[in-house]
């Protein structure tokens, strides 16, 4: 299916702020960019890398004053998203290099303290797939998805305790049951088509079966219509703007993801 997506964030900048942005999305399997727009007034110089975990970034200084990124993408993506029930484990030893880092506790998926829990709620399931499974529609049953909760730095275990989260909150606490496991987890930020209420996305995938399989606990069934921008081990490494000085929240943030019969570039 092709979408547009949209992205438009505004600033009362008061003293020239530095900013890290990741808010382009990179082609790759599940995704192909067509055209693309990335706009910031007042215009200013900005340098672009890419980090670690492979997602675009720019760096950049906002000058005093009303300052506003504006982004826009057509793009391909899947109306599904693959599944693989009885897709086994991966031992440890046999994971590739890259995936190692996403087996460890990370600052808001502290795993080492959910490996009891896990195993719990895995009872008889086979290993691999259809753990996670087992550990998403747990989170569906017990963890409620509370758009208006309050989720600021809010940890696996804090979100355990309070039985409700963000969309973030949910993919945190995932992460930390499959970690677990020994089950590779890492955190995607993106859209997702049909959203409601519209705004941006988080979600996790898990490594079984020798690759990456998403999981979302907000949603019913498996879904597609998924764009991705970042992926991490957790909130730290996915946030789509940060601002380093005096706190800077944003005045305006509209998320828009619409439909397209075709690319229109």
């Amino acid at each position: 299916m092709w979408l547009r997506t949209s992205c438009e964030i505004a600033f009362d900048i008061k003293t020239a702020t530095p900013f890290i942005l990741m808010l382009r999305p990179r082609n790759g399997a599940q995704q192909w960019i067509a055209t693309e727009s990335f706009t910031l007034k007042p215009s200013v110089p900005f340098l672009e890398h890419i980090d670690g975990f492979g997602n675009l970034c720019q760096r950049l200084v906002a000058p005093p004053g009303e300052f506003t990124i504006r982004t826009s993408a057509d793009l391909l993506t899947s109306e599904t998203i693959d599944v693989g029930p009885g897709e086994p484990y991966v031992e440890v030893q046999n994971l590739p290099d890259t995936v190692l880092t996403y087996l460890l506790p990370s600052r808001y998926c502290e795993s080492d303290r959910f490996t009891d829990l896990s195993r719990e709620i895995v009872d008889g399931a086979a290993p691999g797939y259809d753990q996670v499974v087992r550990l998403n529609q747990w989170l569906r049953e017990n963890i409620r998805f509370n758009p208006d909760s309050p989720h600021f730095q809010t940890t696996a275990a804090e979100v355990f305790k309070a039985r409700q989260g963000v969309c973030r909150e949910l993919a945190h606490l995932g992460i930390a049951l499959c970690r677990g496991l020994s089950i590779p987890a890492r955190m995607v930020v993106g859209y997702l088509f049909g959203l409601r209420p519209m705004n941006f996305h988080a979600w996790f995938e898990a490594y079984v079966g020798g690759r990456w399989y998403t999981f979302d606990p907000t949603q019913e069934e498996p879904r597609g219509g998924r764009i991705v921008v970042a992926y991490g081990h957790d909130a730290a490494d996915v946030a789509l703007f940060n601002q380093f000085g005096p706190a800077t929240y944003p005045k305006l943030m509209n998320v828009s993801v619409v439909q397209l019969a075709e690319p229109t570039g």
